[in-house]
């Protein structure tokens, strides 16, 4: 049986699918700089929903917010990581979480997370 693409990979839109193909072309000059893991933080709480600026790490494990590479000029590659930010995550009680490129494996990771908002009401004649 031959391997095709994974049903994440199928389901990808034009926009994505362009995105993920600018992400990967980038690896080799993220390599060369030094750059294990690159990453966008957003988070959608009170309907707001805000993309955090990319931020490019030299680490074995990628940590948020830990040994994160100062004056990384990758800038350009913004847009294409906003892309897959999946959609509808600042609705409701919003959700947050990261979209990262491991550089060595070249794999791009989703991570999402929701919040859930859980509370009872009564209502009673006094």
């Amino acid at each position: 049986m031959e391997n095709g693409p994974s049903n994440s990979e199928q389901s990808l839109s034009r926009e994505e699918a362009a995105a993920k193909a600018a992400i990967l072309a980038a690896c080799d000059r993220l390599a060369e700089s030094g750059i294990t893991f690159v990453a966008v933080h957003f988070d959608g709480s009170g309907d707001g929903g805000v993309n955090e600026d990319i931020k490019c790490y030299a680490t074995e494990d990628y940590a948020y917010e830990e040994t994160e590479v100062q004056d990384a000029n990758f800038w350009n590659l913004q847009e294409h990581f906003e892309t897959l930010v999946p959609y509808g995550y600042e609705d409701g009680c919003g959700g947050f979480g990261y979209v990262i490129l491991n550089v060595k494996t070249r794999k791009i990771t989703v991570e999402r997370n929701d919040r859930f908002e859980d509370y009872t009401t009564s209502t009673y004649e006094v």
